[in-house]
């Protein structure tokens, strides 16, 4: 049975990832570029782009090779809550600080899936939200106050 390119998941992911890429290749054009030892606004986006782009390629290559059926639909229900979810983050961030916004996020955004089960959810957010301190704050020096008014 032949599968043509628009029901091919693995060829729409690769060209979703290819997309994304080159969206954000493109937008960073105008940033300094810098060095990897000395990186400028325009490094991350850049690098993460080609890689996105190279990601997709490889992607799409291997869903033409060995296609694979789009088998669901689009969800509603994520269409809203994913976006929901970012927006409560931001505003969050700003009232509550990173803590309780991750905590908020992990489980709005845990809400998407029709499989959600409270207890996994939050223990997942728990974990992530410690990762994320332990990446953003600690590692990268990032300075986001961990819990409002600190």
């Amino acid at each position: 049975m032949k599968i043509g390119l628009h029901q091919n998941k693995d060829f729409l992911s690769g060209l979703m990832f290819i997309v994304v890429g080159a969206v954000a290749m493109f937008m960073s054009r105008d940033y300094p570029f810098g060095s990897a030892l000395r990186m400028g606004p325009g490094y991350f986006p850049s690098v993460l782009g080609g890689i996105m782009v190279a990601f997709g390629l490889w992607i799409g290559v291997q869903g033409v090779i060995k296609p694979n059926k789009v088998t669901r639909t689009w969800s509603v229900r994520a269409l809203i809550v994913l976006p929901a979810a970012a927006w409560i983050f931001g505003v969050s961030m700003e009232h509550l600080g990173f803590v309780p916004a991750m905590l908020i996020l992990c489980m709005t955004s845990a809400f998407s899936s029709p499989e959600f089960k409270f207890v996994e959810q939050l223990i997942l957010a728990v974990c992530l939200t410690f990762g994320a301190v332990a990446l953003f704050i600690w590692g990268l020096g990032l300075p986001y106050p961990l819990f409002a008014g600190h």
